[in-house]
């Protein structure tokens, strides 16, 4: 009977070649998607999150660099491509429904993406949040690989980027079901396509879950968000950044005021210093009669 090899062997063995994250991504994956199951697929047990915590504790606790671990899932991250690519089947069967539902689309996605976008600098901004933190922080919403280029072409961090789109799709495939709910959306069109320009390709796969419509119509949106967002994002950014950066009017009024009164204080300490240094005893008068030695 040959003896099963010791864990820590297969470990150095793997540690040694791409394989190693290659197994990492496959295993964490399979692990995750039990807990979904066993959770009766509720949406707060997502695979993805579960799967990426399971993730960087095992990188952590093995002291593992991310760029290794990447060299092994490189592969699964090629199929992302196929799998994208591959949406347009299920939207190919919906043409029939685009074409009566163009303007409700179009409207929805430019309610969405800037909704998105203005919102996420605006709040950043208000806590202060650095140009180059909101410049990440803008496309969020968009697929990963368009949020990365679109950061990266406006002066934001693409790796930030990336850490905020996977969160954002995260929480949209949690949450969504009860805003919908809250809503009272119950299209599966409407919920599919709102669900794919808000989470992106997370989004989408939880879309498919429920239907593959409704998945059809989450990668609709997210593929025209992406879109939408690259163009939109180096334009929009700037002026946001200008109108942000500007006192509102009531504000300007008041730091006039300000101003005015911090001049007038000024000007009275001058007036009072001046007010205190002694005055010169001597005339003109005085100086010509000492001049003639009177």
């Amino acid at each position: 009977m040959i003896p099963a090899p010791h864990f820590g062997a297969i470990w150095v063995y793997l540690a040694g070649t791409p394989l190693l994250g290659l197994t990492i991504t496959l295993f964490a994956y399979l692990i995750a998607q039990r807990i979904y199951a066993a959770c009766r697929f509720n949406p707060l047990a997502n695979p993805v999150l579960i799967a990426v915590a399971i993730g960087v504790v095992v990188l952590e606790t093995s002291g593992t660099a991310y760029e290794t671990c990447f060299d092994g899932a490189q592969f699964v991250h090629f199929l992302l491509g196929p799998a994208t690519v591959a949406l347009a089947l299920p939207l190919y069967r919906q043409l029939p429904n685009l074409g009566r539902l163009a303007l409700p689309i179009f409207a929805s996605l430019a309610a969405g993406s800037l909704t998105a976008i203005v919102s996420a600098v605006s709040v950043a901004t208000l806590l202060g949040a650095s140009r180059q933190s909101i410049a990440s922080l803008a496309p969020k919403s968009a697929t990963t690989p368009i949020a990365m280029a679109v950061a990266k072409e406006v002066g934001g961090v693409p790796s930030l980027t990336a850490v905020l789109v996977i969160t954002t799709g995260v929480f949209g495939a949690v949450a969504a079901r009860g805003i919908l709910n809250l809503l009272h959306v119950t299209e599966v069109e409407a919920r599919g396509f709102a669900l794919g320009v808000a989470s992106h390709g997370i989004g989408t796969a939880r879309a498919f879950q429920v239907s593959e419509d409704m998945g059809a119509f989450a990668g609709l949106g997210m593929g025209l968000n992406g879109i939408f967002t690259a163009f939109v994002v180096p334009v929009l950014l700037p002026v946001l950044a200008t109108a942000m950066s500007q006192p509102a009017e009531g504000e300007r009024a008041d730091t006039g005021m300000a101003i005015a009164a911090d001049r007038d204080i000024d000007r009275r300490r001058r007036d009072a210093i001046t007010a205190k240094e002694p005055r010169s005893c001597h005339s003109p008068h005085s100086s010509r009669l000492r001049a003639f030695g009177t």
